[in-house]
């Protein structure tokens, strides 16, 4: 019985990599020159219905402000869980945000979607700013915001 145990746990512990598997992303953000306070950013997942799944970084550090990330906001349920460790700097007008994020390899060709929501102080909010297909052959491939955001991209 000991030694079954043990076999158990050694091939329990031998797959378990393999069902965890994950790959760095790197998320590339160029905003646009628009003048004012820095911007805040939700980088997030949804499903191919549109429905929240998981966030991937916040830029900007005052949660009071993240009510105004609404999509990514209503999804999150502004739950501290969900961005726990995940957070930087907001973003100055004409910056660039490079962030490297770690998603799991099931999630990539799997119908998910990378979306950027984006919000200045006393400015427009933007849900869903950027959105590109999580998918091996959208790594690289540029996209154009419709606010603060100039261009989106991610590489892996």
């Amino acid at each position: 019985m000991k030694r079954v145990f043990t076999g158990a746990c050694i091939a329990g512990a031998l797959a378990l990599p393999a069902l965890a598997s994950a790959r760095p992303v790197a998320l590339t953000t160029q905003l646009q020159n628009y003048g004012g306070n820095g911007a805040y950013l939700a980088f997030y997942l949804v499903d191919g219905a549109g429905k929240y799944k998981k966030t991937l970084w916040v830029a900007g550090k005052k949660a009071k402000y993240y009510k105004h990330l609404s999509d990514w906001a209503r999804g999150s349920g502004l739950n501290a869980r969900e961005f726990d460790g995940l957070s930087g700097a907001s973003v100055g007008s004409g910056k660039s945000l490079k962030v490297s994020v770690e998603v799991a390899d099931a999630l990539i060709d799997a119908g998910y979607e990378i979306r950027v929501d984006s919000a200045v102080e006393d400015g427009r909010d933007n849900p869903a700013d950027a959105r590109l297909p999580l998918t091996k052959q959208g790594a690289g491939k540029q996209v154009a915001g419709r606010g603060y955001i100039k261009s989106f991209t991610y590489d892996m």
